[in-house]
């Protein structure tokens, strides 16, 4: 088989085996994992597949394509955590491998493998492979629209350093397409990236026209062909009501924060530098001067991904709401930037000094102390106490009953080696060494770092919550979460459709004439607004979660 075969079963061997296992190893986690769960469970349940549900009511937040994989593979596999995050697991797999063919074609299989590498070995990418959450294939969908328009117009301007094979027009369209499937994710900030990102390389280009309008009208006219698909079957079947609320939410997530989710202007730049490490060191150093890069196609590529970074970071910098997968589109573009230098140092163009050791040393120890200090600290719960004084559900939650043995400190011992390994090889310029040993070890410190603490992280979280709806399972009854938001009551209960639309009324569940037991879910601190309520009675309490119960009048 020719190298280039080779290279992608490897990659396809190497994300089996880091993405696949442990998928179903704990539980959902509020809010995300479990709102997109519960999303696609009612989907299955309910039979409609054009309509988003949650709590068996219309959901206008997120549009459906992301709901039909995990439904799909919930048809298959069965409701449950594996098949929840398993579309991310195949969606690792295949990043790698679209990294891999835009390197080689780019440069060469070497730089392939490099991007690919650095995307394997950091550790938001490879944590965002082992979730639930939307983001990664709204990122693919986008990069590759992306990617499809760059491909066009080099093809129109004649570019030289590549070979493109298809026309002008199939690239734009395949792009148009992609962007399309990207809006069906997650929302039109999928066009709303790729837009501004063709805008800013515009203006780089001092105005000058590299696109022409015709094919720009194609490139919006193939997205809003697949949108339509999805946009256009629901307003026939159902009225525009439902269309109306879903661009409504879109304008309101930007304008506003939600509950929680608010944060400082630098949020995205830490969230990148320490998320994406050690992609991020690397990455950071192209954004000074570097080696000449003669290939043209290289040089304006470069361009298109710098682009992308500002783009993305400076919009979610933007955005009220402050939340980590926000900015995760970023992650293509900086582990492509750090290949550039890997790659530089491969060919001993680049000088192994300055931010590089630098960032490592910084970035990478702040990863040591972590999983050094974490079961240190859960052994000696009484450290923290003092420190979450002022929230009584935080002290509640050091009561968990998690078992740490102090070997899970090994993790950082592990991160550590690496480091001091990577950084001796790097110094002396053996980067064919240097280069898997960082990023190979820092997947493989993730993937020991899920398996030894995760669960005991989720223990005191929210585990105490989710074990008792998941008593309630096939009981006859109804289940309220108060004074907090919460997503895990619907999919671990396993609630069926609602029969009586009252039961949607808290205060009907609290005061009315219920006609099935009630349980209440509540926390540490909020428990005083049930005093009012004396036919409720607590019946249990675990970890700051207060469990209470209200029986059907006069039984």
């Amino acid at each position: 088989m020719s190298p280039k075969r080779n290279h992608i079963l490897l990659l396809i061997l190497a994300g089996a085996i880091f993405y696949l296992p442990f998928l179903g190893g704990v539980h959902l986690f509020d809010w995300d994992e479990i709102n997109f769960a519960e999303i696609s469970r009612e989907m299955l349940l309910l039979k409609d597949y054009l309509r988003v549900y949650v709590n068996f009511e219309p959901f206008w937040e997120k549009p459906p394509l992301f709901f039909w994989l995990q439904s799909t593979c919930m048809a298959l596999l069965g409701v449950g955590e594996y098949a929840a995050r398993l579309p991310n697991a195949i969606n690792g797999i295949l990043s790698l491998i679209l990294v891999y063919l835009i390197g080689t074609r780019l440069y060469h299989p070497r730089f392939g493998l490099l991007w690919a590498t650095a995307w394997f070995g950091s550790v938001l990418p490879l944590l965002y492979a082992k979730s639930g959450i939307i983001d990664p294939w709204f990122n693919y969908f986008i990069f590759l629209g992306l990617y499809g328009f760059i491909l066009s117009y080099w093809k129109r301007s004649g570019k030289s350093g590549i070979t493109l094979s298809r026309s002008a027009w199939t690239y734009l369209i395949l792009g148009g397409l992609a962007i399309g499937l990207g809006i069906l994710t997650k929302g039109p900030v999928a066009f709303l990236i790729a837009a501004l990102c063709i805008g800013v390389y515009w203006v780089l280009q001092r105005f000058r026209w590299f696109t022409h309008p015709g094919h720009w009208l194609v490139f919006t006219l193939s997205a809003a062909a697949v949108m339509l698909v999805w946009y256009g079957l629901e307003t026939l079947k159902n009225g525009s009501w439902f269309i109306v609320e879903f661009n409504k939410y879109q304008y309101r997530l930007f304008s506003t924060p939600d509950a929680g989710h608010k944060g400082f202007p630098g949020y995205h730049f830490a969230v990148l530098l320490v998320g994406v490490f050690p992609a991020s060191i690397f990455a950071v150093r192209t954004f000074f001067k570097m080696p000449d890069e003669e290939n043209e196609i290289r040089q304006d590529f470069k361009k298109w991904m710098k682009i992308l970074f500002w783009v993305v970071l400076i919009l979610f910098s933007i955005v009220q709401s402050k939340i980590v997968h926000y900015s995760s589109m970023c992650y293509f573009p900086m582990t492509y930037l750090a290949a550039i230098v890997l790659n530089q140092l491969w060919e001993e163009r680049m000088a192994w000094k300055g931010w590089l050791p630098v960032g490592l040393i910084g970035v990478g120890g702040l990863y040591v102390l972590a999983t050094i200090a974490l079961p240190w600290l859960g052994m000696h719960p009484e450290v923290l106490r003092p420190l979450l004084a002022a929230d009584p559900f935080g002290v509640a939650n050091l009561d968990a009953e998690v078992t740490w043995t102090g070997w899970e400190a090994l993790v950082g011992v592990w991160l550590l080696a690496i480091l001091v390994s990577s950084l001796r090889a790097f110094k002396r310029k053996d980067n064919r060494t240097g280069v898997p040993i960082l990023f190979v070890g820092t997947a493989l410190f993730v993937l020991f770092t899920l398996v030894a603490s995760i669960r005991n992280i989720e223990g005191y979280s929210q585990r105490a919550a989710i074990e008792f709806y998941q008593e309630r399972q096939g009981e006859d009854c109804y289940v309220q979460p108060v004074g907090f938001k919460s997503y895990a009551h619907l999919f671990y209960t396993r609630k069926q459709p609602v029969t009586n639309p009252a039961s949607y009324d808290q205060d009907w569940l609290l005061s009315g004439a219920i006609d099935k037991p009630t349980y209440f879910v509540t926390r540490i601190g909020k428990e005083d607004r049930f005093d009012a309520y004396p036919d409720i009675r607590e019946i249990g309490r675990k970890n700051g979660f207060i469990f209470l119960k209200r029986e059907v009048p006069g039984q």
